[in-house]
C-alpha cells in the first residue's frame, strides 16, 4: 500500500490525540493547515454495504499523507482499539492491500523550446541521496518554518555542472529520463520544464502546465501568463529576469486525454509527490530570494500544506531557509474579473503580497506602486 501501519501510528505527534467516536467509526486523522490545526476527517460506515468504500477512503486519505512526506498517523490508543474492533477483514484488507502496478510507457521524444533555460544537456547521471528528520510546522519571527525537503523525505537531487546553467540542463535531462514520472497514466507526455534566468533572485511557481504552456512548451504562456506578466511588469521587471517553473512538468489527462481539447485539471497529491523532487532541485540550484507560489495546489505541493489562499496569503513562509509567499493564481484573477467590481478587489490582494515579497527581497517601491489597485 503506501506504508503505513497501524502499529506504529501514534509516533508523529505524540501530544496530538484523533479519536473515533460513535457507532459509524467516525475517524479523525491529522492533517496541517496555516490555522495551526490538525485535522482531517473520514467517515468509516460499520455496514456491511460500504466497507469497501470506506476501506479505499481510507487507503486513498493514508496515500495522500505519504505522498506528503509522512511515515506514520498518530491515534490515541482508544482509537487504535477501536480500528481493531472492527470487522477482521476490512483490517486483513488494509493491511494486505496490493500496491497498484502502471503499465509501462513508451519513452518519451520531447525537446526543450529554444528559448527556455535549459538545453538538451550532455552530462554524467545525477547523484541522489535522501536523508529524513520528522518535522511539524512551527513559527520563528515573521515567517512560518515549514518541513522541507529532508523533514518531508523528499529525495535529494544534486546534478552536476560547474554553473547553475549547466545544472539546470542537467535536472531537465533527468525530469525526462525520469521512469517514473514516465509511467505515470494521469499526465499527458509534452514535458514542459522551466523558464526564465538561472541567476534570478525571485521565483515563480505554478502547479502544472496546461494546453497552451503545452504547445509552446514553457510554462504560463496561456491568459494566466499574460496576467503573470502584467503583474511583473508592474512590478518593474522582466520576465527574463525571473524563473518560472512548475512543480508537475507533464499537463494533466481529463478523462483518457483523447477529447480534451483546452480542457485543464489541477494536478492531485500524487502527481505533485512524484515531481517535488524537481522543483526543490531548482530552487537548491537558481537559489532565490524568495518565492512566490501561485494558487493553494502550488502551495500544497510546494510547502506541503493545506488550506485556502485567503488563509495561506500575506505572509511568508520559511522553506529550507528562502520566504515563500503564497498568494492568488493568475487564473483566479481572470475569473474574478466577472465580479461586482471587476475583479479589483483580489487584485489588490494579490498586490499587496507582491509588495511584501519586493520589500523582503530588496526591491525599490515606489508611492506609484504602493498605490495600484486601491
Amino acid at each position: 500500500m503506501c506504508g503505513f501501519g497501524f502499529r506504529s501510528i501514534g509516533q508523529l505527534k505524540p501530544n496530538h490525540k484523533p479519536v473515533l467516536w460513535g457507532g459509524d467509526y467516525k475517524m479523525k486523522l491529522p492533517l496541517y493547515n496555516p490555522d495551526g490545526k490538525w485535522e482531517y476527517r473520514t467517515r468509516m460506515p460499520a455496514d456491511s454495504a460500504n466497507l469497501n468504500r470506506a476501506l479505499y477512503s481510507l487507503r486513498d486519505l493514508l496515500s495522500r499523507e505519504s505522498n506528503r512526506g509522512r511515515k506514520t498517523v498518530p491515534l490515541s490508543p482508544e482509537s487504535l482499539d477501536r480500528l481493531e474492533s472492527m470487522p477482521g477483514a476490512v483490517m486483513r484488507s488494509v493491511a494486505n492491500q496490493p500496491e497498484k502496478k502502471k503499465a509501462a510507457a513508451e519513452p518519451m521524444t520531447t525537446e526543450i523550446p529554444s528559448n527556455s533555460v535549459v538545453r538538451e544537456p550532455a552530462a554524467e547521471p545525477m547523484k541522489t541521496e535522501t536523508t529524513a528528520t520528522p518535522a511539524a510546522a512551527t513559527m520563528t519571527g515573521e515567517m512560518e518554518t515549514v518541513p522541507g525537503k529532508e523533514q518531508r523525505e523528499i529525495e535529494i537531487l544534486m546534478p552536476e555542472g560547474e554553473t547553475k546553467r549547466e545544472k539546470l540542463r542537467n535536472l531537465f535531462r533527468m525530469a525526462k529520463a525520469c521512469e517514473i514520472c514516465r509511467n505515470m497514466e494521469t499526465l499527458r507526455d509534452q514535458l514542459v520544464f522551466a523558464t526564465g534566468n538561472p541567476e534570478a533572485e525571485l521565483m515563480f511557481v505554478g502547479e502544472a502546465p496546461g494546453a497552451e504552456e503545452e504547445a509552446q512548451k514553457e510554462p504560463f504562456v496561456g491568459a494566466a501568463g499574460q496576467k503573470l506578466n502584467g503583474i511583473i511588469q508592474a512590478m518593474g521587471l522582466k520576465r527574463e529576469d525571473l524563473y518560472i517553473s512548475n512543480i508537475v512538468k507533464y499537463r494533466p489527462l481529463k478523462g483518457d486525454g483523447r477529447s480534451q481539447g483546452m480542457q485543464n485539471r489541477k494536478p492531485t497529491p500524487d502527481e505533485m509527490g512524484t515531481f517535488v523532487k524537481f522543483i526543490l532541485a531548482e530552487i537548491d540550484i537558481v537559489k532565490p530570494k524568495a518565492i512566490v507560489a501561485l494558487g493553494a495546489t502550488a502551495a500544497e505541493g510546494l510547502l506541503g500544506i493545506a488550506g485556502s489562499v485567503g488563509r495561506m496569503r500575506n505572509r511568508f513562509y520559511n522553506l529550507d531557509g528562502i520566504p515563500v509567499m503564497v498568494t492568488y493564481h493568475p487564473s483566479y484573477l481572470l475569473r474574478s474579473e466577472k465580479d461586482f467590481d471587476g475583479g479589483k478587489s483580489k487584485k489588490r490582494m494579490v498586490w499587496e503580497d507582491i509588495l511584501l515579497v519586493m520589500e523582503k527581497i530588496g526591491m525599490p517601491v515606489s508611492e506609484k506602486q504602493r498605490g495600484y489597485f486601491a
